[in-house]
């Protein structure tokens, strides 16, 4: 299985941002049922959630944010067309790990990869800017994803390019300026956007 084999090696993967992320300044959020503060959140109002998440940090003096892998999140269910399509229901399972933090932190390559595939996705609730990089562990290939990065250094990947292990090859993107791509997730003193690294096989 993969999560055997990711455990077997995990001494081997880099860092994916260069910061710590269990820092006394780094905030765990949580966008489950059971934070009364998401009573009545929308993610379609981007101005409300910028909000929602600016008092998440500064309730716990944080100035990053970690949304867990795996967390149901209730509030993908109640905003309808939030990932494009108002016709398809919303899943409310988060599948990556979302970190808020300052646009234009690096992003690194946590093992030597090859980029698999480069795509703007624009639609309201998507990834935005998003690479997808192919690595090989024993005589495994996976990959590994990126979201809401920075829109010029993302496009400047081509497929099949090599990357090794450390090099940065991209950045975390700034929040849209539009209606498309995810909610920002602070107030504008603290500009931030999200990295969302998640794993899985090909």
């Amino acid at each position: 299985m993969l999560a055997s084999l990711l455990e077997r090696h995990q001494h081997e993967f880099g860092p994916v941002l260069p910061v710590d992320l269990s820092a006394p300044d780094v905030a765990r959020l949580d966008f489950t049922a059971a934070n009364p503060l998401l009573q009545n959140a929308d993610l379609r109002d981007t101005p409300a959630f910028e909000e929602l998440v600016a008092r998440l940090l500064a309730a716990q003096d944080a100035h990053i944010g970690v949304g867990g892998y795996l967390e149901n999140r209730v509030i993908y269910r109640r905003s309808p067309g939030l990932f494009g399509d108002p016709a398809v229901p919303a899943r409310s399972l988060h599948l990556g790990v979302d970190v808020w933090l300052r646009a234009g932190t690096p992003v690194l390559a946590p093992l030597d990869a090859v980029v698999h595939s480069v795509q703007d996705n624009d639609n309201f609730g998507d990834y935005g800017p998003t690479v997808i990089l192919q690595h090989q562990l024993e005589d495994t290939i996976f990959y590994t994803l990126y979201g809401h990065l920075t829109r010029r250094e993302t496009l400047l990947l081509r497929p099949g390019m090599r990357i090794e292990k450390g090099d940065t090859f991209t950045e975390v993107g700034p929040a849209p300026k539009t209606a498309t791509g995810r909610p920002t997730c602070t107030s504008k003193s603290l500009p931030t956007w999200r990295a969302a690294p998640a794993t899985f096989r090909g």
